[in-house]
């Protein structure tokens, strides 16, 4: 549950399932356009991973395959496949090209690949594939975007609606506050502010939440002045979505997210009661948000020892949209 640079940890696997359409429509609409949005569209994660298990190059932030139709026939549909690449890798287009000849392989359809690219190298922008020999020529070329490119109009992502402009905002001041904590802090909640502001519902506010808090890590020290001003500005606009149970978490761990796991020498039985403690903060802030709790969830929080997940799950539990991407996220 520590929070990392893994493929499973990234918060963009979690924005692309809920926002895949908009996903498109922000970044590739073109495909977007092409795409029947009436018969559904099917995430094909696990297919993914059985087709590409032996052919792993490099490490990325996120890869989804997803199932579409498109407006040109009943039965004529496509496999979407999409990669986010958090940092330059000389393998990456090789990778392009592997997973879209195997996908294809696999399941004789087109394949159309995309990558978004949110690594801090402007001058990088892979954008295909090939070799030849002997007069024999193969190859792939694929559409990519840039988030830097967005960073040069922030004006024009202040004023699209569309969820995806909030997520390109959080991980655009993540590269521009690297080395500036305090200002950090203040566009976070800039960000945090503008969810509220552009109308958002209670789902969408703690799914892009999620995301802004993910991104943009604040010091230990800043930390509490962000809740702080969150708190007051959700009791100021009376929609307290986030900060209502971030408060019953904090009252029922007793600051245990602070306190647990960083003293050493601790006596055993100080430290089982602190984790007594984390694993009724969890379930209480569970059920306090979505009402019964499954026995097999209660099971699997009261299994965990290590105080560092358990205060890793504490905040899980305050931030997630619903308990099954919590257990997603317990299984972790």
């Amino acid at each position: 549950m520590k929070r990392g640079k893994t493929d499973e940890d990234s918060p963009w696997k979690e924005v692309l399932e809920r926002y895949f359409k908009e996903f498109l429509a922000f970044f590739f609409p073109v495909a977007h356009n092409a795409i029947d949005w009436v018969k559904g569209h099917v995430f094909l994660d696990k297919e993914l991973q059985k087709v590409v298990r032996d052919a792993e190059l490099g490490r990325r932030l996120a890869d989804k395959l997803v199932k579409v139709h498109t407006r040109e026939g009943l039965e004529a549909w496509v496999l979407v496949h999409i990669e986010v690449q958090g940092q330059e890798d000389a393998d990456f287009v090789k990778r392009m090209y592997v997973y879209n000849y195997r996908l294809f392989d696999r399941y004789d359809r087109q394949v159309a690949s995309m990558a978004v690219l949110t690594d801090d190298r402007p001058q990088w922008r892979p954008d295909h594939y090939g070799y030849e020999l002997w007069g024999c020529r193969a190859g792939l070329e694929f559409p990519v975007i840039k988030l830097l490119d967005y960073g040069k109009n922030l004006d024009s992502l202040e004023q699209n609606g569309n969820p995806f402009a909030v997520v390109v905002m959080a991980h655009l001041q993540t590269l521009a506050t690297r080395h500036d904590p305090k200002e950090r802090l203040q566009r976070k909640l800039a960000l945090v502010r503008m969810l509220y502001e552009r109308g958002y519902g209670r789902k969408d506010i703690l799914e892009l939440f999620r995301f802004i808090d993910w991104v943009l890590v604040l010091p230990e020290e800043l930390e509490g002045d962000f809740a702080h001003a969150v708190v007051k500005y959700e009791e100021a606009v009376k929609m307290p979505y986030v900060t209502s149970v971030e408060r019953v978490g904090k009252k029922i761990g007793q600051e245990i997210g602070e306190k647990i796991g960083e003293k050493r020498g601790e006596k055993r039985g100080e430290k089982s009661g602190v984790i007594r403690g984390s694993r009724e903060a969890v379930l209480q802030v569970l059920e306090t948000r979505f009402g019964k709790i499954p026995k097999s969830l209660i099971s699997a929080v009261n299994a965990m020892e290590e105080p560092a997940y358990l205060k890793a799950l504490l905040k899980e539990a305050v931030t997630t949209p619903s308990l099954e991407v919590f257990e997603k996220a317990l299984k972790r």
